[in-house]
Protein backbone atom coordinates (compact mmCIF):
# COMPACT_ATOMS: atom_id res chain seq x y z
CA UNK A 1 0.00 0.00 0.00
CA UNK A 2 1.34 3.41 -0.55
CA UNK A 3 0.96 6.03 1.93
CA UNK A 4 1.43 10.20 2.71
CA UNK A 5 3.04 10.22 5.70
CA UNK A 6 3.23 13.77 7.82
CA UNK A 7 6.76 15.53 8.95
CA UNK A 8 5.06 18.60 10.19
CA UNK A 9 7.10 19.45 13.13
CA UNK A 10 10.38 18.42 11.19
CA UNK A 11 11.03 16.11 13.58
CA UNK A 12 11.53 12.47 11.70
CA UNK A 13 14.12 11.96 8.48
CA UNK A 14 13.40 9.33 5.90
CA UNK A 15 14.63 5.95 7.83
CA UNK A 16 13.28 7.18 11.18
CA UNK A 17 9.98 7.55 9.45
CA UNK A 18 10.02 4.28 7.52
CA UNK A 19 11.41 2.19 10.70
CA UNK A 20 8.26 4.08 12.28
CA UNK A 21 5.29 3.39 9.92
CA UNK A 22 7.19 -0.31 9.23
CA UNK A 23 7.49 0.54 5.36
CA UNK A 24 9.55 -1.72 2.94
CA UNK A 25 10.20 1.42 0.63
CA UNK A 26 10.16 5.18 0.42
CA UNK A 27 11.00 8.12 -0.38
CA UNK A 28 10.67 12.54 0.52
CA UNK A 29 6.89 13.68 -0.54
CA UNK A 30 5.86 16.66 -1.76
CA UNK A 31 6.90 20.69 -2.10
CA UNK A 32 6.27 22.63 1.08
CA UNK A 33 7.20 26.46 1.58
CA UNK A 34 9.38 28.61 3.61
CA UNK A 35 7.19 28.37 6.52
CA UNK A 36 7.39 24.19 6.08
CA UNK A 37 3.19 24.70 4.70
CA UNK A 38 3.04 22.02 1.83
CA UNK A 39 2.26 23.08 -1.37
CA UNK A 40 -0.68 21.15 -3.06
CA UNK A 41 -2.89 18.45 -2.00
CA UNK A 42 -1.54 16.48 0.69
CA UNK A 43 -4.14 13.32 1.57
CA UNK A 44 -3.09 11.07 4.44
CA UNK A 45 -5.06 8.38 5.68
CA UNK A 46 -7.91 9.58 4.15
CA UNK A 47 -8.37 13.31 5.33
CA UNK A 48 -7.38 15.86 3.11
CA UNK A 49 -4.99 18.05 4.84
CA UNK A 50 -3.78 20.70 2.16
CA UNK A 51 -6.26 21.29 -0.82
CA UNK A 52 -5.60 20.85 -4.60
CA UNK A 53 -4.19 23.86 -6.34
CA UNK A 54 -3.02 24.90 -9.68
CA UNK A 55 0.13 25.77 -10.24
CA UNK A 56 2.41 26.00 -13.26
CA UNK A 57 4.77 22.92 -11.81
CA UNK A 58 2.44 20.68 -10.09
CA UNK A 59 0.40 18.57 -12.93
CA UNK A 60 -0.25 15.55 -11.36
CA UNK A 61 -1.52 13.57 -8.40
CA UNK A 62 -0.08 10.02 -7.57
CA UNK A 63 -3.08 8.54 -5.19
CA UNK A 64 -3.92 5.09 -3.84
CA UNK A 65 -7.15 3.53 -2.76
CA UNK A 66 -7.01 -0.12 -0.81
CA UNK A 67 -7.44 -1.28 -4.87
CA UNK A 68 -5.05 0.50 -7.07
CA UNK A 69 -2.28 3.16 -6.57
CA UNK A 70 -2.51 5.61 -9.72
CA UNK A 71 -0.77 8.78 -11.18
CA UNK A 72 -3.47 11.46 -12.68
CA UNK A 73 -3.51 14.74 -14.75
CA UNK A 74 -4.92 17.63 -12.40
CA UNK A 75 -7.92 17.48 -14.42
CA UNK A 76 -8.06 13.73 -14.26
CA UNK A 77 -8.34 13.95 -10.70
CA UNK A 78 -11.52 13.39 -9.07
CA UNK A 79 -12.38 15.45 -5.73
CA UNK A 80 -15.48 13.06 -5.19
CA UNK A 81 -13.17 9.61 -4.86
CA UNK A 82 -12.41 8.36 -1.64
CA UNK A 83 -8.27 8.07 -1.55
CA UNK A 84 -6.39 6.82 1.27
CA UNK A 85 -3.56 8.92 0.03
CA UNK A 86 -2.81 11.59 -2.35
CA UNK A 87 0.26 13.92 -3.18
CA UNK A 88 0.31 16.38 -6.01
CA UNK A 89 3.45 17.32 -6.95
CA UNK A 90 5.08 17.32 -10.82
CA UNK A 91 5.97 18.08 -13.50
CA UNK A 92 5.00 14.45 -15.50
CA UNK A 93 8.05 12.94 -16.60
CA UNK A 94 6.21 10.24 -18.48
CA UNK A 95 2.85 10.31 -19.58
CA UNK A 96 0.62 7.41 -21.34
CA UNK A 97 3.92 5.52 -21.87
CA UNK A 98 5.59 7.96 -23.87
CA UNK A 99 8.65 10.98 -22.43
CA UNK A 100 7.04 13.98 -21.86
CA UNK A 101 8.88 16.71 -23.98
CA UNK A 102 9.42 20.61 -23.08
CA UNK A 103 11.23 19.04 -19.82
CA UNK A 104 14.08 21.09 -18.24
CA UNK A 105 17.41 19.56 -19.86
CA UNK A 106 19.46 22.07 -18.11
CA UNK A 107 19.61 21.98 -14.45
CA UNK A 108 21.00 18.54 -13.31
CA UNK A 109 20.09 17.61 -9.35
CA UNK A 110 19.05 14.45 -7.74
CA UNK A 111 15.48 13.55 -7.78
CA UNK A 112 12.89 11.51 -6.64
CA UNK A 113 9.82 10.33 -8.67
CA UNK A 114 7.08 7.71 -8.64
CA UNK A 115 6.21 5.41 -11.26
CA UNK A 116 3.46 2.88 -12.24
CA UNK A 117 2.55 1.00 -14.63
CA UNK A 118 -0.34 -0.30 -16.41
CA UNK A 119 -1.87 -2.72 -13.92
CA UNK A 120 -1.13 -2.29 -10.38
CA UNK A 121 2.69 -1.75 -10.96
CA UNK A 122 4.14 0.97 -8.90
CA UNK A 123 7.75 2.26 -8.09
CA UNK A 124 9.30 5.01 -5.87
CA UNK A 125 12.47 6.14 -7.00
CA UNK A 126 15.58 8.39 -7.18
CA UNK A 127 18.34 9.40 -9.51
CA UNK A 128 21.57 11.63 -8.92
CA UNK A 129 22.53 14.56 -11.41
CA UNK A 130 20.44 14.15 -14.26
CA UNK A 131 17.63 16.85 -15.60
CA UNK A 132 14.07 16.41 -15.61
CA UNK A 133 14.44 15.88 -19.94
CA UNK A 134 17.18 12.98 -19.16
CA UNK A 135 15.01 11.43 -16.30
CA UNK A 136 12.08 11.32 -18.44
CA UNK A 137 14.06 9.43 -21.04
CA UNK A 138 15.96 7.18 -18.50
CA UNK A 139 11.88 6.19 -17.57
CA UNK A 140 11.05 5.01 -20.82
CA UNK A 141 13.90 3.09 -21.84
CA UNK A 142 13.49 0.32 -18.75
CA UNK A 143 13.32 -2.81 -20.07
CA UNK A 144 11.61 -4.46 -17.65
CA UNK A 145 8.98 -2.42 -16.45
CA UNK A 146 7.24 -0.38 -18.81
CA UNK A 147 5.91 3.14 -17.01
CA UNK A 148 2.76 4.22 -18.39
CA UNK A 149 3.34 7.40 -16.00
CA UNK A 150 5.61 9.10 -13.75
CA UNK A 151 5.94 12.20 -11.51
CA UNK A 152 8.48 14.08 -10.60
CA UNK A 153 8.45 15.03 -6.79
CA UNK A 154 10.20 17.32 -4.69
CA UNK A 155 14.12 17.09 -5.26
CA UNK A 156 17.32 18.92 -5.05
CA UNK A 157 18.46 19.00 -1.37
CA UNK A 158 14.90 17.10 -0.46
CA UNK A 159 15.31 13.54 -2.26
CA UNK A 160 16.31 10.95 -0.12
CA UNK A 161 15.42 7.32 -0.86
CA UNK A 162 14.95 3.95 1.59
CA UNK A 163 14.22 0.54 1.43
CA UNK A 164 14.55 -2.62 3.33
CA UNK A 165 16.02 -5.65 1.80
CA UNK A 166 14.15 -9.38 2.25
CA UNK A 167 16.38 -10.09 4.71
CA UNK A 168 15.76 -7.00 7.10
CA UNK A 169 18.67 -4.71 6.87
CA UNK A 170 18.06 -1.39 5.51
CA UNK A 171 19.43 0.92 2.66
CA UNK A 172 19.36 4.50 2.79
CA UNK A 173 20.03 7.71 0.61
CA UNK A 174 19.44 10.25 3.19
CA UNK A 175 17.94 13.83 2.31
CA UNK A 176 20.15 16.71 3.15
CA UNK A 177 17.72 19.12 4.64
CA UNK A 178 14.15 18.44 6.41
CA UNK A 179 11.21 17.55 4.93
CA UNK A 180 7.32 18.30 4.88
CA UNK A 181 6.37 14.45 4.39
CA UNK A 182 7.65 11.14 2.75
CA UNK A 183 5.88 8.87 0.49
CA UNK A 184 5.72 5.15 1.68
CA UNK A 185 5.25 1.52 0.56
CA UNK A 186 4.04 -1.00 3.15
CA UNK A 187 2.94 -4.56 2.95
CA UNK A 188 -0.46 -5.13 1.96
Amino acid sequence: MLRVIDNQGATEDLPDAMAREKCIAGVNGGYFDKNFKPIGLRVIEGVTISPLIRARLLTGVICASSQKVEIVRLGQFSRKKKYDAALECGPFLVDLGMRVRGLDNSRKARRTFAAVAHGSDAALGICSDISLAELSEVLTALPDFKIWRALNLDGGSSSGFWFRNKVGAAFSIPEEKSVRDFVGITAK
